[in-house]
């Protein structure tokens, strides 16, 4: 499970081969000792949840971020290392 970004406390993590337990693009992000699972590219909760602040930033980052998302998701499931992403600065 690679990390592909962290910023502000958050770690943005894209595992490989992750299709089967919610079959939608998604990654899985940490903050403390919160998860929470989010669709790509639109930012909503799959499942989990972080503080509403850390979730803000994590939505503005998805939003800058989508066409890069979308193209590690398609990396990821198909057994290949995802590229790292620019944090939210």
């Amino acid at each position: 499970m690679p990390s592909i970004s962290m910023f502000y406390g958050l770690i943005v993590y894209m595992y490989f081969m992750d299709r089967k337990q919610h079959k939608l693009p998604h990654i899985h992000v940490k903050y403390q000792d919160d998860e929470v699972v989010v669709q790509i590219p639109d930012g909503t909760v799959l499942e989990g949840s972080i503080p509403n602040s850390k979730m803000k930033l994590l939505q503005a980052w998805i939003e800058l971020h989508r066409d890069e998302l979308i193209a590690d998701w398609a990396l990821a499931v198909s057994g290949e290392q995802p590229y790292k992403i620019e944090p939210l600065r």
